[in-house]
């Protein structure tokens, strides 16, 4: 298999353009464009620097322009910065290779995990490279793991980024201590160097013993580097440092003062959980993510006993010396409402029979005999012999948990199987266990048997492979051992063993997996249940994992984030293609705790890793809102805001904290939200926002999923027949525009262009004075400098214009001559060139849009319409976003917003609709900026029968607007008139 990349996702190239924008200004240094007026050029470009160590990076842009452009992608992404004028966050560092002191600043992207950040950071790489001539880029990871998963990420990746930047040349490779030499060609080498190694690899000479500084051979001279050091060719490169997981890699002063040691010109820090977000530039976080549906969906099944509880149950929860040695237990209390679950804290001699007030089963034998604090080996005795160590437990109904955990999950993968098999997408189901032994054992003479969770996980398939509907799942008739197989460290004899997870048998066990990742999607490997030590962290997922058991004995610590964050990312089928079906796009969770107590700590670690608080509304979410002025889209702001919340807080929505409340329920009979006349357009997009922040709509309960049936009655009927044969034949689609058209519009636009201003030096003279009190500083003078471009280097501007747009040197050259602006590219060529590029693309996305003409495919070709077997069967639903509705092909319809709810809501109810479909995520009609899929097909019979397709939107003016979304809209009725059905975009059912 191989896996496809697509490069057209909106929100990864924002990410990606958030960090090149921040070097908007800097001259084109690409080798890639011809340089002329070359004298005083010293044979190297704009973007690079050259020593006798080689040549390194070289940042022209003052710390002024950085600062301002920093804070123009903040304001673009709507990072708040609570003191604009603050300067960014740096680190001061003294460059070796220029024997100057510098500043070294920080940029970090936030994006959740499964949401393609590695792909992303390659890609700002190559784009660096292209647009400033950036050559030198180190990856520091925190581990074997990721380092595995960035390298097979640069190798699988190689193919995509070669097609989309022309060939660009670039060499990557592993630092190895053995082969310190290959770091002389990173440094000397003019073409794209990227750099991937382990902080481990370079920290020791600041944290390690003697000895292992002395081992660290990159600080150590070397005859092979002519008595040089390693790292100083490193320093000499200025590289681009992309720290991935920096809460793992630089969380110490002495990790931060080996990264600095790499002489970086900037670092970019890339997680989805920053500890110390410095000049955050781009946030993805869950909510965005779950509400683009960049990831899957967290469907919670729980299995929890209910009853039972008739022996004496007790586990050891904690085990404590710090103030006199102590444990805390969870019993069985005897309650006025009968038994309940409760901790109390025990020191020897302590009596259960008494501490759960005198329940009858813990009458003889429970009274605490000793307690082991002995880290590593912690325990409690009891006074019947009965030993329980840290985390065990005795009396529960544990053993039946794990089996239904374990059988559930079987079928969930088999119901997963049925509804895919057409797909081609492999399924994958992933349980968590803590001890290698419940999974595989060794018997006395050391040879493996199965432990008790591979047993009952066997039994479970073979029972449940006996039921009828799934006998034509073909894999089951594999032997059952090839199905299953576990990935755990094992020791020099091949034993596998328990770790920590941190450990050189970890890193070994990872390898394997990372190598195995592409064959554990294809459909023709049958291993389809991967058994894994709970330790298992961050580096490792796979797209195609649509299962997690956690079958831990006791109840799991490791964080949910990480439980999870290994089967987030969004599936691939055998093409290797992204699958975007939502009804597909479900990972099913079976833990061994309620989904309240599941909910609450992946909320709570939400809040702690990302700072997003599901069931509190900020103002400033409040505040984005936006409505249409003058044909643009506009926050509402604060003032505005603020009305709101009051009408919210007046009405028992939220509190005055911004908590939602139990008022806000818009599924219930008779909901209604008032907003001030002067803002009531926008309740729609309130009632969505508030819901956006309900963790319920993010995690899911299984009970609150089902089957949505196909109406097969409706499908046949006449008047559905009718309606797709108007609807279902497909388009292609042409550009017309007169050269002379974009030539006008472009001239004129350049006309409005702001001024090119030179780049400026701020002089700035005082004088100090010492007193008593300490140095004073009086201004004295201020000067402005402008810097004078006139000795440089001039790029090639019709050759990087050309580059940019596509367009012909002869339509550049006309434009640029008419536009009677010339003269300021001498003033600084490249935010003159970055301004014009940006105004022709524009102008030429215009065109290309208001001259499409779409023509009906000859019903002689083949797919020349929508085939109606495509809608399916059956197909698996949220309850908590659907509609149940009378006059539509399904029993419910999924809603996306609170416009699309209401809007199906009263076409049901109104006499003269007789039938209405919501378009499926299938039928997608093509536009020169991406696939469109329209909302609704509705048959109106009054006077006379009519099909429509319409549109469901917030606003009224939504084809006002002149944004992406919005060119789709205009491009879908361009191609319903070429098939004679009225289009048009409505806010409510009313407008039909």
């Amino acid at each position: 298999m191989k896996l496809q990349f697509d490069p057209n996702q909106p929100y990864q190239l924002d990410a990606v353009a958030a960090v090149t924008d921040l070097f908007d200004g800097q001259p084109q240094g690409a080798p890639e464009y011809a340089v002329i007026h070359a004298e005083d050029l010293g044979g190297l470009f704009a973007g690079q620097t050259r020593t006798e160590l080689g040549v390194g990076n070289h940042l022209l842009l003052p710390e002024e322009k950085l600062h301002a452009n920093t804070r123009a992608v903040q304001v673009r992404n709507d990072i708040e910065v609570a003191y604009p004028a603050a300067p960014l966050a740096v680190w001061e560092l003294f460059d070796m290779a220029a024997n100057a002191a510098r500043h070294c600043p920080h940029f970090s992207v936030e994006m959740e995990t499964g949401t393609g950040k590695t792909y992303v950071y390659l890609r700002t790489i190559f784009e660096l490279s292209r647009r400033y001539g950036f050559q030198k880029f180190i990856i520091v990871v925190p581990s074997v793991a990721i380092r595995e998963g960035v390298l097979k990420n640069i190798e699988i990746t190689g193919e995509h980024f070669r097609a989309l930047y022309n060939n660009l040349p670039c060499e990557s490779f592993v630092y190895d201590a053995k082969k310190v030499n290959r770091l002389r060609q990173f440094a000397v080498n003019n073409t794209l160097q990227i750099l991937v190694i382990n902080i481990d690899a370079f920290r020791k000479n600041f944290t390690g013993t003697e000895e292992e500084q002395k081992s660290n051979v990159i600080y150590k001279e070397s005859d092979k580097l002519s008595g040089r050091q390693p790292i100083e060719f490193v320093q000499a490169a200025h590289p681009i440092v992309i720290i991935d997981e920096p809460q793992s890699v630089d969380a110490t002063d002495k990790a931060q003062e080996a990264i600095k040691a790499l002489n970086p010109l900037c670092t970019l820090r890339y997680s989805a959980t920053h500890r110390n977000p410095y000049n955050l530039v781009y946030r993805l976080d869950p909510v965005r993510a779950f509400e683009l549906k960049l990831v899957k969906q967290i469907v919670v099944a729980s299995a929890t006993t209910d009853g039972g509880m008739n022996d004496a149950f007790v586990r050891v929860e904690k085990i404590d010396y710090t103030r006199g040695i102590k444990a805390k237990v969870r019993i069985h209390m005897q309650t006025p409402q009968g038994p309940k679950e409760k901790s109390v804290t025990v020191k020897s001699g302590a009596n259960l029979y008494t501490l759960s007030n005198e329940r009858a089963c813990y009458q003889d034998g429970f009274l605490v005999a000793e307690i082991n604090a002995e880290p590593g080996n912690e325990y409690l005795r009891f006074n019947n012999g009965r030993v329980l160590r840290l985390g065990q437990e005795t009396g529960s109904l544990r053993d039946d948990v794990w089996r239904a955990q374990i059988k559930h999950t079987v079928k969930k993968h088999l119901d997963k199987e049925l509804q895919v098999r057409a797909r081609g997408i492999k399924v994958l189901s992933l349980f968590f266990i803590d001890r290698v032994a419940n999974y595989r054992d060794y018997n006395a003479d050391g040879q493996p048997v199965q432990g008790k969770f591979a047993m009952a996980f066997e039994a479970a398939l073979a029972e449940l492979a006996q039921e009828e509907r799934y006998r034509e799942v073909n894999w089951l008739k594999l032997p059952i051992e090839r199905l299953h197989n576990g990935y755990f460290a094992q020791d020099k004899k091949g034993v596998l063993k328990d770790t920590r997870g941190d450990t050189q048998a970890d890193d070994e066990v990872y390898n394997l997996i990372m190598k195995d990742k592409e064959r554990l999607l294809s459909l023709d490997e049958p291993l389809r249940f991967i058994f894994s030590h709970s330790a298992l962290r961050e580096g490792w997922d796979s797209p195609n994992v649509f299962q997690i058991c956690t079958l831990n004995e006791t109840h799991s610590t490791v964080k949910k984030r990480q439980e999870i964050g290994r089967g987030l990312r969004l599936p691939v089928d055998q093409s290797g293609q992204r699958v975007f079906d939502a009804s597909v796009n479900r990972l099913f969770v079976v833990a061994n705790e309620s989904y309240e107590d599941f909910a609450r700590a992946l909320q709570t670690e939400y809040e702690e890793d990302c700072g997003v608080t599901f069931g509190q509304v900020p103002i400033t979410a409040l505040a984005k809102l936006t409505c249409v002025v003058d044909g643009e889209e506009r926050p509402i702001g604060l003032e505005t805001a603020e009305a709101i919340r009051t009408a919210l807080v007046l009405q028992g929505m939220l509190d005055t904290a911004g908590h939602i409340q139990p008022a806000f329920d818009p599924r219930r009979k008779g909901f209604a939200l008032n907003l001030p006349d002067a803002h009531r357009d926008l309740t729609p997009a309130v009632v969505d926002l508030l819901a956006a922040y309900q963790i319920e709509r993010h995690i899911r309960k299984d009970r609150d999923e089902g089957p949505n049936h196909l109406r097969k009655e409706v499908q046949l009927s006449p008047e559905f027949q009718a309606l797709w044969e108007r609807i279902k034949p497909k388009t292609t689609y042409r550009v017309e525009f007169e050269t002379d058209e974009l030539v006008a519009r472009a001239v004129a636009a350049l006309r409005r262009m702001d001024k090119i201003e030179p780049a400026q030096i701020h002089v700035s003279a005082g004088q100090l004075g010492v007193t008593r009190g300490g140095i004073t500083a009086t201004a004295v003078s201020v000067a402005d400098e402008e810097v004078s471009f006139g000795m440089r280097p001039m790029p090639d501007m019709l050759a990087y214009l050309q580059n940019e747009t596509e367009l012909t040197r002869s339509t550049l050259v006309r434009i640029l001559k008419a536009s009677g602006r010339l003269a300021e590219f001498f003033v600084d060529p490249q935010c003159f060139m970055d301004a014009v590029a940006a105004i022709l693309k524009y102008e030429l996305h215009r065109l290309l849009v208001d001259g499409i003409k779409y023509e009906r495919l000859p019903s002689t070709e083949p797919q020349a319409a929508w085939e109606m077997m495509l809608f399916k069967y059956e197909e698996l639903i949220n309850y908590l976003t659907a509609l149940q509705v009378q006059k539509s092909i399904y029993e419910y319809v999924v809603y996306d917003s609170e416009v699309e709810r209401e809007f199906a809501h009263r076409l049901d109810q109104r006499e003269d609709i007789q039938l209405f479909v919501k378009l499926p995520g299938w039928f997608e009609i093509d536009t020169p900026v991406g696939k469109y899929n329209p909302d609704w097909a509705i048959l109106k019979q009054d006077d006379q029968t009519l099909y429509l397709v319409r549109e469901t939107k917030a606003t009224r003016d939504f084809l006002q607007l002149r944004t992406n979304e919005a060119d789709k809209v205009r491009c879908g009725q361009r191609h319903f008139e070429a098939l004679g059905v009225p289009f048009a975009v409505a806010v409510s059912a009313d407008e039909v």
